[in-house]
């Protein structure tokens, strides 16, 4: 390994800002939640179960382009008003997921987790804490159990293996959405 005997002046980036390469004929719009194709790892509006990459700072019409045609800024990470599914004053805390790029709630399911309450705004609307680079570390898990999800690991037998298993993934998942 060698030291530097000299400066070496770089290229830097702002800290919560990316751009990202968008899939084929699509457009983001400004303020979507932006998801990551798993498959070809290219930009697009949040579809649950994406990874999320973050809010996008600007529309970007790649509506008539080829895959990796055009880029998407994001921010990454920070805080941002939004409209969330029975949000209550409650709910400080709590993750917030979404189902696509502007559906936000408290509910897990299929969704994506993207960040959690920050601060209650009014009925339906709340500050959210986001942080994809963090969130980007960690990957939902996938429950082919069969089982039903409970907050009681139920003794071992082939039925209660499965409602086992549902219930550590239900809480993995949890976990999850509140350090993204």
């Amino acid at each position: 390994m060698t030291t530097l005997a000299a400066n070496k002046p770089r290229a830097y980036e702002q800290g919560n800002r990316n751009d990202l390469l968008m899939i084929a004929s699509d457009i983001i719009y400004e303020g979507a939640a932006v998801g990551i194709v798993s498959a070809s790892g290219h930009a697009r509006p949040l579809v649950a179960g994406d990874k999320f990459a973050g809010f996008a700072e600007a529309t970007v019409d790649n509506s008539a382009g080829a895959a990796a045609a055009k880029s998407v800024r994001v921010i990454t990470n920070g805080l941002i008003q939004l409209p969330v599914t029975s949000v209550a004053i409650t709910d400080i805390g709590k993750a917030v997921y979404a189902s696509d790029d502007d559906t936000f709630s408290l509910t897990q399911s299929t969704s994506t987790p993207i960040g959690r309450v920050h601060r209650y705004v009014s009925a339906g609307v709340a500050v959210v804490a986001f942080n994809a680079d963090r969130q980007s570390l960690l990957a939902l898990l996938t429950d082919n159990s069969g089982g039903a999800a409970s907050d009681t690991i139920a003794s071992i037998s082939d039925t209660a293996t499965k409602n086992a298993v549902a219930s550590l993934a239900a809480k993995v998942n949890g976990l999850i959405g509140l350090l993204s």
